[in-house]
């Protein structure tokens, strides 16, 4: 049975927003972003508030750029990291249209973006928000550690992205063409170590991305861009290693969210994560530079680690899963 989704009414993404925080700010894409935040508070009481208000930032923005209005929107479509992705929900209060909430990691952005392409091109819905966010304070002390412990982070670690990415899907306008795109399947190589992020995920990516290439009968050199988001540095060599072990390598025009987001500094480890990472990154920067014709066919897959405080605390591993969406101009 195939798992890839073809689009025939070529949807568009037409419009993005992005935000981040102080620390990426400084990095290498914040020059592309559309609001820097000069304080991890985003001047709310809360860390978790701060969040929010990312993602309310870059849901009204990318409606803007997009040239509607709050009544053209047919839903909203994202997720984040925190429990009961209360961040996405609690934002989609302020707003008038749908909510669908979505959840799988770090991997959100493109599961929402395919959802949305679905419903836009089987004309259920006419134009959608989708918005993915992560926050370094609130991931850290859900899923790890109390902020307040100091804990040395060990090297094999990344560093959670403070920022959000949204984007508008539309069978209208002019932007990007959305071609085709598969979910990913669930999988796990038995990566207990919740520091290890690009280990537990990278054999989720190799398996969506040699299922892909297998169905839609394409390479790797079709392609200017192969994006995945976020494995980071450790995470990247791995999946470039097991596609090496296929037809289908990848070396030549991979590159990993995570390697991309911040300089090079021996406290970020292996670079990037959270679900705000690869939203902030595609948003940004790659989606202007397919504006521009610098990249003309981009391949977009975020993968997840499935992992919960519960199921760590049981001994649990940590299962993975990469989706993945086709983008021309």
């Amino acid at each position: 049975m195939k798992n890839l989704i073809l689009f025939k009414n070529s949807p568009k993404l037409i419009a993005t927003a992005t935000v981040c925080g102080p620390k990426e700010s400084r990095g290498n894409l914040g020059a592309f972003v559309d609001k820097k935040i000069s304080d991890d508070y985003n001047d709310e009481k809360t860390f978790e508030l701060a969040e929010r208000k990312m993602l309310s930032y870059v849901v009204k923005k990318a409606i803007e750029k997009g040239g509607l209005k709050s009544q053209d929107i047919n839903a909203y479509i994202g997720g984040d990291l925190l429990n009961q992705i209360i961040s996405s929900s609690f934002c989609a209060r302020e707003f008038n249209f749908p909510f669908l909430g979505v959840y799988s990691a770090c991997s959100t952005m493109v599961e929402s973006m395919i959802v949305a392409s679905c419903m836009v091109d089987a004309g259920y819905m006419k134009n959608v928000v989708c918005a993915t966010g992560s926050h370094f304070s609130t991931a850290e002390r859900q899923y790890r550690y109390p902020l307040e412990q100091g804990t040395t982070r060990p090297a094999q670690s990344q560093w959670t992205v403070t920022g959000a990415g949204a984007n508008l899907i539309s069978l209208n306008g002019s932007g990007v063409c959305l071609k085709s795109a598969m979910f990913g399947k669930v999988v796990d190589y038995g990566v207990s170590d919740t520091n290890n992020m690009g280990a537990a995920m990278a054999p989720a990516a190799a398996d969506t991305l040699l299922n892909f290439f297998e169905e839609s009968e394409k390479s790797p050199s079709d392609y200017d861009l192969i994006l995945t988001g976020d494995l980071g540095a450790l995470g990247s060599r791995l999946l470039k290693m097991l596609m090496n072990k296929t037809n289908y390598s990848i070396d030549k025009n991979h590159i990993d969210c995570g390697e991309m987001i911040y300089n090079l500094e021996e406290k970020e480890f292996q670079g990037g994560s959270g679900a705000g990472c690869s939203a902030v990154v595609f948003n940004s920067y790659v989606y202007k530079m397919m504006l521009l014709k610098k990249y003309r066919s981009v391949l977009f897959l975020t993968t997840g680690a499935l992992l919960s405080t519960t199921s760590s605390q049981q001994g649990e591993t940590v299962p993975g899963i990469a989706h993945l969406i086709e983008l021309a101009i």
